[in-house]
């Protein structure tokens, strides 16, 4: 199975993308959705490359880098985390982080691969994540990908705003 749509290619993270993962990772307007607490050192991003070496059964998680098809330009990022092997599913993350290229289907297309992999290779029943009640454009991203609502978390997360919602979400594939 090729993880390559139009525009888009989703491949395993390389030591070239440690820098990338820097600056996404240390951007604090990233971790109100990430949950990040503190910066990343290039250090930890250096051995978490090379843990991604290992197979998701082993690590219950795994990060493809979202590259440009044309540039081979590092965009972002789409996670697995949690992954559950007896219950077939997983948690999905995913990132854009470059405004220019926000609201170009960018992360449409790559869920959309990331869906068809989780399926027809991991053999995955379903996935599911977790996304901030007031985050109207990944809200509206994982309901085109075909991803419902399955309850909410009042008051879940804290923000320098106050509290807020998180909605729960998962597809069944």
């Amino acid at each position: 199975m090729r993880l390559e749509g139009q525009h888009i290619r989703l491949r395993a993270v390389e030591p070239d993308d440690v820098e990338p993962m820097y600056r996404w990772e240390n951007d604090p307007a990233v971790w109100r959705v990430s949950g990040t607490l503190a910066p990343f050192s290039r250090h930890q991003l250096v051995r978490f490359v090379e843990e991604q070496q290992f197979d998701i059964y082993q690590t219950r998680q795994m990060r493809l880098i979202i590259e440009t098809v044309g540039e081979s330009e590092a965009v972002g990022a789409l996670d697995l985390f949690e992954f559950d092997p007896q219950h077939r599913r997983a948690g999905v993350g995913i990132l854009v982080h470059d405004p220019a290229h926000r609201s170009r289907g960018i992360a449409t297309e790559a869920l959309g691969l990331l869906i068809a992999y989780a399926r027809e290779v991991l053999g995955l029943h379903q996935l599911w994540c977790g996304v901030t009640a007031g985050n109207t454009a990944s809200l509206a991203l994982f309901s085109r990908a075909g991803f419902i609502e399955t309850g909410r978390r009042r008051d879940w997360l804290w923000t320098p705003d106050g509290y807020c919602d998180e909605v729960m979400l998962q597809r069944i594939l």
